[in-house]
Order: C-alpha cells, then structure tokens, then sequence
C-alpha cells in the first residue's frame, strides 16, 4: 500500500487553528497516567514505569549465526547514555569490495516516558532496518521525562553526534562504523517525539563542527508537536485510543522544562517561524516528514511542513488521510511502505 502525498510542496488540508473550549465531558473517560502506563511517585518528580516491555540483549558475536549484530556503547558515564549499533554480520564477516554504508540515528517513540533501546520491539526495528536499507543503525537510548526534561534528549542525540565524529577521527575507533560506515552519508530518523529530537537536534549540530561527518537528511515519522491553541485535528480526535488530549497533555506536562506551556519551542516549532530563525530554518537539511489523517496532531504536522517549505527546506511530505498514529505497528503494509519510503529518500542525492 503506497502512501500517498506531495514532495517539495505545501500539502492540503484544514489547520486552521480551531477555539480552545473545554472537553472536560469527554476526558473524564480516560486517566491520562493510565493511558501512558505510569504512575506519579510521591516525590512528583518521578515515574512508576508500569508498561512490561520485553528486552533485548545485545549480541556482538560473529560466529553467533545471527542476522544482524548489535553492541551497546557508553555515551556519557554521568548521564548513564547508551547507543545500540547494529550491522548485518554478513559485513563483520566479509566485506571484499570495501563497500561502505549510510549511517542512521535513530530515536524512538513512547511519550518521552517509555522504551528504550533495551526493549525487544525496538531493537528488532533497528535489527530489520540494518538489513532492509541497508545501514549502520545507531540507536540512541536517550534519558526519559520526568526524571530528565527537554531538552536532555536533544543533548542525548548531540553526545552520539560527537561521539561518532570522535570514532570517525580515531584510528582506533569503534571498527563497526570506522571499517563499514561512510561517514558523509549520515541521517537522523524519529519516531513520535523521536521525530521531535531528530528536528530540534539537527537545529542544535547547525551550532557545532561535526567534519567529517556529514547529517544529509531528517526522516521524521509522525512527528509529536503541540501547541497551547487547540487545532482542528486535535479536537475531531480528542477521544483517540492512543493519543487522547489529556495524556498528550500530560505527557508534554512531564516533557517539558517546568512552568513552561505548550507553546514552547521544543513543543510547538511554529514559534520558531520567525526573522530571526530564517536562516538556521533555510540551512536544515532535507526532510521526509510521514503523518496520517486520523492522528490528533495531524493539521501540526501539516504546519510544520508549511514553515519548513516557507523557508526554502527541501521536504518530501507523504501524508495519508486514512490511519492513525503509529498505525504500522498493526499494519504490516504501512510498516513496508513507510520504510520504502525511507530507502528512496536516502537513496535520493539532493
């Protein structure tokens, strides 16, 4: 199933900001801290994370027999960050034509609250990528809110930036992405509010010289932005089963640095559009921005792509009306074309 939209363009569609009136009747329906699987601590800076997720190991072994290999490698000791590199083993054990490929960054999903690189259902997705695209897949296991609040995800994602600078300059660097990695062809790819750190992350490395490596392009999936003034999307799907506005509002709530609204910078990129951000706008790199229809932040997305084409930023915008928010975790055919979709921007020379 191809997902349809428009490339290099503004998309259609009603974002219209719509009155801000009370949907108290229907919010009663849901707990917010249920609907995000956590429960405040008594401290009120911390979380019960109470969402089972499987783990997942990592496995660096090549006589293992495993598809794809992964490690995981320490960012920063004090800030206790990870990243999972995984490589197809077929590279580790034969790479005659010194053939080299794209590396990804990838941010995950789950509310800023949940999920890791830890848990099974992401490494398997970053497993399958490495393999699918091909790539060199760099998960970045980024702090989680409340305990760490926006904007330490984005200083997550610049640590791995550097990080793989610093293997990139080292002869004696990690070999995974030294021996296989071409480090001019380098992409950031977000899920959710994974797609919120791979936008404001890659406007943050526009601040530092990261040579030789090069960020070529932004895949943002469904990106998570919000705002204090309600928009039409939001409220034709106040009562979503995954994203109902009380837990996208307690989620920004826990995210957030405190006392801090909605309209901050870090939630709402539209009140970045402004003189004094046009050029660091004009010099983001090309972006996929992939969203659906019946997603509540759906008119924000389309917004966002506004403002980005406003100010010259090259973006493939690939937005379906029919589906819901992450709708390619049920749906197997999204979940292929969604990732062609990847494969052909990458392999798109700007």
């Amino acid at each position: 199933m191809n997902i349809t939209g428009t490339e290099t363009t503004t998309p259609t569609g009603t974002t219209t900001p719509a009155t801000d009136f009370s949907y108290s009747v229907e919010q009663s329906k849901f707990d917010p801290y249920e609907q995000l699987h956590i429960q405040l601590n008594s401290d009120g800076e911390s979380v019960t994370r109470l969402l089972n997720l499987p783990p997942a190991n990592d496995n660096p072994d090549p006589d293992s027999g495993q598809a794809v290999l992964s490690k995981d490698i320490i960012l920063n000791p004090q800030k206790k960050t990870t990243l999972r590199i995984f490589v197809s083993s077929k590279l580790t054990l034969k790479n005659t034509d010194g053939s080299r490929l794209p590396i990804i960054f990838y941010f995950h999903d789950a509310a800023w609250v949940q999920s890791g690189a830890k848990h099974f259902q992401v490494h398997m997705r970053n497993s399958y990528l490495s393999c699918s695209v091909p790539a060199i897949m760099l998960l970045v296991d980024y702090r989680l809110a409340p305990e760490n609040r926006l904007p330490a995800q984005y200083e997550d994602a610049i640590d791995a930036f550097l990080w793989l600078k610093k293997q990139a300059l080292d002869p004696k660097g990690e070999p995974w992405v030294k021996e296989y990695g071409d480090f001019s062809r380098c992409f950031l790819f977000g899920n959710g509010c994974g797609g919120n750190v791979v936008f404001n992350a890659a406007l943050r490395a526009m601040d530092l010289d990261l040579t030789p490596i090069k960020i070529e392009g932004l895949v943002l999936n469904q990106p998570i932005f919000g705002g204090q003034t309600r928009m039409e999307s939001e409220l034709n799907y106040a009562t979503d089963n995954i994203l109902p506005l009380p837990a996208l509002d307690l989620m920004w709530e826990l995210a957030l640095p405190k006392g801090m609204d909605r309209d901050h910078r870090f939630c709402n990129p539209l009140t970045l559009d402004a003189p004094h951000n046009a050029t660091k706008l004009k010099a983001l790199q090309r972006c996929l921005v992939i969203a659906f229809g019946m997603n509540p932040m759906f008119d924000r997305q389309q917004e966002f792509v506004k403002m980005l084409v406003k100010h010259g930023v090259e973006v493939q915008a690939q937005f379906d009306e029919i589906g819901f928010h992450r709708i390619e975790l049920v749906d197997p055919r999204r979940a292929v074309a969604i990732d062609n979709l990847v494969k052909e921007f990458m392999n798109k020379t700007s």
